[in-house]
């Protein structure tokens, strides 16, 4: 496998200044460049952009997976195990609020997996999640 590339990945936010300080303080995230309407940051060696947009009343959608309902759309970073374990707790710390706590997924099966999800302020779901054998990622 090549060198993995570092994804480029906008979001919209309806509170910059609510999620700049989630993404900051929350997460813990690295700010790079900004403006009145943007923030960059540093997601895990990725640049994560929040774009403000007005607020829309669409609800999110979504999809059973291992018995829970996985919000559509979500993004977020795979990690590695020990990473995964101390930012779970890092956010259990912090009171985050798990729209699916973190848990081990498709346990003893192929694609054995640690996966969490949460919200931001502006209701972007995140899903962060960790294989003890990288080489299960993309197993059939």
């Amino acid at each position: 496998m090549s060198k993995l590339s570092p994804f480029h990945l906008a979001i919209p936010v309806h509170n910059l200044s609510e999620c700049r300080n989630f993404y900051t303080n929350t997460l813990n995230l690295e700010e790079g460049r900004s403006s009145d309407h943007w923030v960059d940051y540093n997601f895990f060696g990725h640049q994560l952009v929040i774009h403000y947009k007005p607020e829309s009343a669409e609800d999110t959608h979504t999809n059973a997976v291992d018995g829970k309902a996985v919000p559509v759309p979500h993004f977020g970073v795979v990690l590695e195990w020990d990473v995964f374990q101390d930012f779970s707790e890092l956010l259990k710390s912090k009171g985050i609020e798990f729209i699916i706590e973190p848990y081990i997924r498709f346990q003893g099966e192929v694609g054995e997996q640690a996966t969490m999800f949460f919200k931001d302020p502006s209701g972007n779901a995140l899903e962060f999640k960790a294989f003890k054998d990288m080489s299960q990622l993309f197993a059939k």
